[in-house]
């Protein structure tokens, strides 16, 4: 089991950029796949972006293709997320999740992943 913590939510204003971390300790960091997902008030979690353990393929939701980026710095147990071009519909708490044998085709499934951060609020202001 890996434990994971989020920071960098924040209340911004559409068009900002932030940057969320996640930091996993207790387990062996570089044999997990890695994801974000974020559930919005009333909504259900839905994916967002993920990256798999070796070889760092990413994949990521439509709607936030082409403004977030995940990536992994397995020297320092961490997690990012830059999301750029924020826009209000992206307010939600988000999570990082960690699993392991994650195979490609379910990398945008929550079930996938059985270690979960607390999350993280984002608020984007119009």
């Amino acid at each position: 089991q890996v434990q994971l913590v989020e920071s960098g939510g924040a209340l911004v204003q559409a068009g900002d950029s932030l940057r969320l971390s996640c930091v996993a300790s207790g387990g062996a960091f570089r044999s997990y796949s890695l994801a974000w997902f974020r559930q919005a008030p009333g909504k259900e979690r839905n994916f967002v972006a993920a990256i798999k353990r070796y070889g760092g393929a990413t994949s990521y939701a439509d709607s936030v293709k082409g403004r977030f980026a995940i990536s992994r710095d397995n020297a320092k147990n961490t997690v990012y997320l830059q999301m750029n071009s924020l826009r209000p519909e992206d307010t939600a708490v988000y999570y990082c999740a960690a699993g392991m044998g994650v195979i490609t085709s379910s990398m945008q499934n929550g079930a996938a992943y059985d270690n979960w951060g607390q999350g993280t609020q984002v608020t984007v202001s119009s």
